[in-house]
């Protein structure tokens, strides 16, 4: 499939579709958000992420607001935060995320972390089976267009569908040049499970990479511009995060040059680049 903006969408296994690039919110305070959110829009973004931990929904669902955009021609995502799993925590927890943004629906609605065994042992894999459980709740009520994951490695979804009833339709990763999450990206895309990915660009090690400058000049683009190319040619949907209105354009001003199978062979090469780089069984919050 070829994309030609930000606008062209995805198709996720239910049939709705997702615009291929998203707009990120994390760690951007609520009160710079509603301006964000708001000049995002005016940028030509339809798709808006966010989450509960971001403490910033309210503003965000301001900035959609005053964009004056009919909410049915955008396309907003929002988390679960690790301390409401559970059934009814997960029910309560999503009515105060449509409250806080105002919205009647959410087109998107993920598990922020899986529960993992080093904090909950054996319960593990019960808690997020009783967290999906009410997902696919508010799926089937019609509050939430499309559910799904976000770091959540192969393992955690072999366990998650197993009780299941309605798959995952996206797995948003920490994906980036130097922290490509191959074999994860492959398994959800043999699944028919969306990537996401979270954090595009990585830390400032990635945009200064010499080998992402060096290709992104030869197209007359940055490096930040090199990685959303990138994902989006291993069909992974980026979710650049700027509070920037001239870095939020050039974000998605992406469609007019195209990397070689060399190039992408380069930056697949990639490794231990700066990020995050989490390991979902690891963390303890």
């Amino acid at each position: 499939m070829r994309l030609t903006s930000c606008t062209d969408a995805f198709t996720l296994s239910n049939g709705n579709a997702i615009p291929c690039i998203g707009y990120g919110t994390f760690e951007t305070p609520a009160d710079e958000a509603r301006k964000a959110v708001r000049e995002a829009l005016e940028a030509g973004y339809r798709h808006i992420d966010t989450a509960a931990i971001y403490g910033n929904q309210e503003a965000v669902g301001a900035g959609i607001r005053d964009s004056g955009i009919p909410r049915e021609q955008l396309f907003v995502t929002s988390k679960l935060w690790n301390t409401e799993r559970g059934y009814d925590k997960t029910l309560k927890a999503c009515e105060q995320t449509l409250n806080e943004l105002g919205t009647d629906y959410l087109d998107l609605y993920l598990i922020h972390w899986p529960a993992n065994r080093k904090q909950f042992g054996d319960r593990a894999q019960e808690l997020n089976a009783e967290t999906w459980r009410a997902f696919e709740e508010l799926y089937k009520s019609g509050r939430v267009k499309a559910i799904g994951l976000s770091n959540f490695l192969p393992h955690h979804i072999e366990a998650l569908v197993s009780s299941a009833a309605v798959m995952p339709m996206v797995d948003q990763l920490e994906v980036h040049p130097g922290w490509p999450q191959a074999a994860a990206v492959r398994y959800c895309q043999e699944h028919r499970i969306q990537v996401e990915a979270w954090g595009p660009f990585g830390h400032r090690e990635v945009l200064d990479n010499q080998t992402l400058v060096s290709i992104g000049r030869k197209y007359g683009k940055s490096s930040a511009q090199v990685c959303v190319r990138w994902a989006l040619q291993h069909n992974v949907l980026p979710l650049p995060k700027s509070v920037h209105a001239d870095r939020m354009r050039a974000n998605i001003d992406v469609f007019d040059f195209e990397l070689t199978d060399e190039d992408m062979h380069v930056i697949d090469g990639l490794r231990d680049l700066g990020g995050s780089c989490s390991d979902p069984d690891a963390v303890d919050f």
